[in-house]
């Protein structure tokens, strides 16, 4: 039987989770809370969906390290890794600007504010805000591994100490061991083979845990639709309409019209990039998507790992259409209106200055309650406005993860198409719905393939610098 499922097309696994997971989640809503608690089949669905994200975070930081320092590695002798680092940067940007006006035009054609239900006495000021300062501070690793420690309280009392980790300080420690590596030269090509193989290692995990998917999916689901349902959306249901509609009018309109301005196919890309967007859906977790999102960008849309292994860690961190452009320009727009607080031509373009530069200075922390934050202090509103939307946050934070996991994997996308290093011809495969078709058996050949294809394509980026002969500059 065993053996049978495994024949199942691996995108197929993941709808039935998606479907058992709402069904199961009904039933456990149905079934209501207990005297201790949430019941049997609540708990058994949340723990489900937390230990499956888990086990991807866990995987998140020696993925991110090893694959970076040997990405590094194959950019040896190509002299314009700093134009493709600015490619992308700027591609982050342009398509955060689109989205901002977006939602901007979307917040002034509802007016949430004005059409809301919501009591006032909901309004409360988060406990974590953004700041300017956070982007620095955000940048200097703490430790070598970008660890951070802290301690919460329990209800009785007892205190619990966790561990963490910050992408984007990972990302800064293994561009420093890459490029120090090459600096040394031959003496460092012990570590490098070291890098290479604990990266297959890894990778192997990486398969095995994802090969969990459709289980987790169930999880996920069910525990949002058990825990949440739709109950808090009649009060604000403008505002969630709005900024719904911002997210599909990127995700299908403007993502596919930048793709078709590049010579690419949307369904091709759609098909390619689907299995990290459904699971990002679910999971509500950039990161915890992170291992999936670089998966899908090498495997199915072409994109070189040397460069895909830079590009999606970074916009995991830093490119957020859903949280940091279309939701705080809408969110903006209602905590104005609700507090009567008018909002000028120079406020709009805060709004859109913060939603384009402000998701690198929160990259340090996470949430879009964050970012909503930075931009309501940046404007001189209300902090207190936060606390009217946290009731429906969960539900627009599975479309938001899902938008921003999408641009993580279209930038590289299309970078990789201008800069001439896009393999179209992985791009426009049959089975590219399922990343892991190959995979089945073993990754190995398959990876190693994947390297010897991504030295040979990104050596062939014309250069804007003469050739010195010096290591890449990264």
């Amino acid at each position: 039987m065993l053996r049978a499922l495994t024949r199942v097309p691996f995108g197929a696994q993941v709808l039935v989770g998606l479907v058992l997971g709402v069904v199961l989640g009904v039933v456990a809503r149905e079934m209501g809370p207990t005297a201790d608690g949430d019941n049997w089949l609540a708990t058994a669905l949340a723990t489900l969906g937390s230990s499956f994200v888990a086990l991807l975070r866990t995987i998140v930081p020696p993925l991110v390290f090893l694959a970076i320092v040997a990405s590094i590695a194959n950019l040896r002798q190509v002299t314009n890794a700093a134009r493709l680092a600015g490619q992308t940067l700027l591609w982050f940007a342009i398509t955060a600007l689109i989205a901002v006006g977006i939602g901007l035009g979307l917040g002034l054609l509802t007016n949430p504010g004005r059409t809301t239900s919501v009591d006032a006495s909901a309004a409360e000021a988060p406990s974590s805000t953004g700041s300017w300062l956070d982007f620095l501070t955000g940048l200097v690793p703490a430790n070598v591994l970008g660890l951070q420690a802290s301690t919460s309280a329990a209800d009785d009392g007892s205190l619990s100490t966790g561990l963490s980790f910050n992408v984007l300080q990972i990302i800064v420690v293994a561009i420093a061991v890459g490029v120090a590596a090459l600096k040394v030269g031959s003496a460092a090509e012990p570590f490098l083979a070291f890098s290479r193989s604990a990266l297959a290692v890894v990778q192997k995990v990486l398969w095995w845990v994802i090969r969990l998917s459709p289980i987790g999916t169930v999880g996920l689901l069910g525990n949002a639709v058990a825990q949440y349902g739709w109950d808090a959306l009649a009060p604000l249901g403008t505002f969630v309409g709005a900024v719904y509609a911002g997210l599909l009018i990127v995700l299908l309109v403007v993502y596919p019209v930048l793709l078709r301005a590049h010579g690419l196919s949307p369904l091709r890309w759609f098909a390619g990039a689907w299995p990290a967007i459904q699971l990002a859906f679910v999971s509500r977790s950039s990161v915890g998507t992170l291992p999936v999102t670089e998966r899908v960008t090498v495997r199915n849309l072409g994109v070189p790992r040397s460069y895909a292994s830079f590009a999606v860690p970074l916009g995991a961190t830093t490119k957020m259409d859903g949280c940091a452009a279309i939701y705080p320009a809408i969110a903006a727009i209602f905590v104005a209106e609700f507090f009567d607080v008018p909002l000028g031509v120079t406020d709009y373009l805060l709004i859109a200055f913060v939603s384009v530069v402000g998701s690198a200075a929160t990259a340090g922390l996470t949430g879009a309650v964050v970012m909503l934050t930075l931009t309501l202090s940046t404007l001189g509103l209300p902090l207190e406005g936060v606390g009217l939307l946290l009731a429906v946050d969960p539900i627009l934070d599975m479309g938001r993860t899902a938008v921003n996991v999408a641009g993580q994997s279209l930038v590289p996308t299309i970078v990789a198409k201008r800069e001439g290093i896009l393999d179209e011809a992985v791009f426009a495969r049959t089975n590219a719905g399922d990343p892991f078709a190959d995979d089945a058996d073993d990754t190995d050949d398959t990876d190693h393939a994947d390297d010897r294809r991504d030295e040979s394509t990104v050596a062939q980026v014309p250069s804007t610098t003469e050739d010195r002969g010096e290591p890449a500059r990264v």
